[in-house]
């Protein structure tokens, strides 16, 4: 796997964040299958614009942050019953989902802020898929008032090494969508070991339907600027984390994960079974009770 290419599964780099002085707000219809929400809003970011949804109430928030395979329809299972719990935001990466591509340089965690401060958000609760759980970590770092914890699902952490296994996999996986073959790939992603255990073929559907409908996802280009390694600060976090690895999931994520359970001093590692990398598709009942039951737990 070309490290350039699964930036888009689990590796984009986000980089030291500065304030966005400009934000405007649009009502758009609503488009696609994200249930439990009936629009959503874009907002203008620094040269370009993010799409997001807001349910619930309250005055923390908690924030899904995608994965780095499909944009933020992939927490549709689980929507419905965060909004009726908390106050929930989700928003599309750009060049994922309804959120346009980048076309000039931008800072992933500056996204985030902007969208925060836009909603009057003072304190956040992260839960971070793959790349969204190293956005999380990065947004942590550079952000410690706004983060009261961190769920940290399949996550890695900049700077940590990747094995020749886990880069060729990539390359692999990425040759087909190279060569403009975009159903073989979407075909490859979805049936990844890794991604989704062979016995949830539901699971498996869903990431095609979603591939499907906005193959853009694993197309689009990223412009997303470099970061420091945040692996050597990763004990400057302190609050309750934590840490999801599905059985299945990559031998890399499981050492990722378990580099993060040692540097974050508050941090608990759970290993779910029967789950890969996207266990929140194949075992969205047991994700929501040990999410809900370690964010009710930790609550300030």
């Amino acid at each position: 796997m070309q490290e350039s290419r699964f930036t888009r599964l689990s590796l984009k780099k986000v980089a030291i964040a500065f304030a966005v002085s400009t934000l405007s707000v649009c009502m758009v219809p609503f488009m696609g299958a994200q249930s439990g929400s009936a629009s959503g809003k874009y907002l203008n970011v620094e040269n370009g614009k993010i799409y997001y949804e807001e349910c619930g109430t309250g005055d923390e928030a908690i924030v899904l942050l995608h994965d780095g395979v499909v944009h933020s329809a992939v927490w549709n299972n689980l929507w419905p019953g965060f909004c009726k719990q908390y106050h929930t935001i989700r928003y599309d990466r750009r060049g994922y989902g309804h959120s346009p591509e980048a076309t000039s340089w931008y800072t992933e965690t500056d996204d985030l802020f902007a969208l925060l401060r836009n909603l009057k958000v003072r304190h956040a609760i992260l839960v971070g898929s793959s790349h969204g759980g190293e956005l999380s970590i990065e947004f942590a770092l550079e952000h410690p008032n706004f983060v009261e914890q961190l769920i940290l699902v399949g996550a890695v952490v900049h700077g940590y090494p990747y094995s020749d296994h886990f880069l060729n996999r990539g390359e692999a996986t990425w040759a087909p969508a190279d060569k403009g073959n975009t159903a073989a790939a979407i075909a490859r992603i979805a049936d990844d070991k890794y991604l989704t255990v062979t016995d949830h073929p539901a699971a498996r559907q869903k990431i095609r339907d979603l591939l499907s409908a906005a193959p853009q996802d694993f197309t689009h280009r990223d412009m997303a600027r470099g970061v420091p390694s945040s692996l050597p600060r990763l004990h400057e976090i302190h609050v309750p984390t934590l840490i999801l690895v599905g059985d299945a999931d990559i031998p890399d994520v499981h050492a990722n994960a378990g580099a993060i359970e040692t540097a974050i001093p508050n941090s608990h590692r759970i290993v779910v079974s029967d789950a890969g990398h996207l266990m929140y598709l194949e075992q969205p009942e047991e994700f929501m009770r040990i999410v809900t039951s370690f964010i009710d737990a930790n609550r300030f």
